[in-house]
């Protein structure tokens, strides 16, 4: 499946295509799926097309609550899946998934769950979007310059001009350039290290990401996270 056709798909089945209509309508949208496509045919990309948005499909605009910002999908076989940091079922743990499991347990009491598929916090409101949403093959941050940065500064600026009271999740400090992005008056970030393991002991573990922002969703009379994964 093209970019192009994933988009019309994304078009019929969310609320974000209102919303985004102009930048998939733009140039610089259409120079990257003109770049998309030449990639496809010379080299191996993740996620798989169909899975482009995937985010966004399991987190309508509606629906977001959270945001978990990552950098891009991971770039080994058989790991992306268009959500940041998640996994499909099976799928050993990235270095960084595990930190963060490992912050989970800490910081709720949880057992570190089997699988690394994210899918059951996506379905609940936490929007879990990378910076650039496909990389190719064993070659991370290959995508970055393509124009996704553009189309995500977007995504960020809409939601926060658009929503009210959402916690903006920033590891590292990639996700952290985004900052500038958010309205702080009508929002909450988070920030901490990157749970990579060159970054994760330099503050990211004993940050306590998940019970403080169930405390922010709670404080403004939103139901919080249901975060354990069993």
């Amino acid at each position: 499946m093209s970019e192009s056709l994933e988009v019309e798909r994304f078009n019929s089945a969310s609320s974000w295509y209102r919303l985004l209509k102009k930048e998939f309508e733009s140039d610089y949208y259409r120079e990257l799926e003109a770049f998309l496509k030449k990639e496809r045919e010379n080299q191996i990309v993740y996620p798989n097309a169909c899975d482009t948005f995937r985010a966004f499909e399991l987190t309508p605009f509606e629906k977001v609550k959270v945001v978990i910002l990552g950098q891009d999908p991971y770039h080994g076989p058989g790991q992306a899946t268009g959500l940041s940091f998640s996994v499909p079922p099976g799928v050993k743990f990235p270095p960084s998934l595990r930190n963060i499991f490992k912050e989970y347990q800490s910081d709720l009491g949880l057992q570190a769950p089997f699988f690394g598929n994210l899918e059951p916090w996506a379905e609940q409101g936490v929007f879990l979007l990378n910076s650039a949403l496909s990389v190719r093959k064993g070659v991370a941050g290959s995508h970055h310059e393509a124009g996704w940065h553009r189309f995500t500064d977007r995504v960020m600026k809409v939601l926060s001009d658009e929503k009210e009271g959402l916690v903006f999740i920033l590891w590292g400090k990639f996700a952290q350039q985004k900052a500038l992005l958010i309205d702080q008056n009508r929002h909450f970030i988070l920030e901490s290290p990157h749970p990579s393991p060159f970054s994760a002991h330099k503050g990211f573990f004993g940050s306590h990401p998940f019970s403080k922002t169930n405390a922010l969703l709670e404080q403004t009379g939103k139901t919080p996270i249901h975060w354990s994964l069993d």
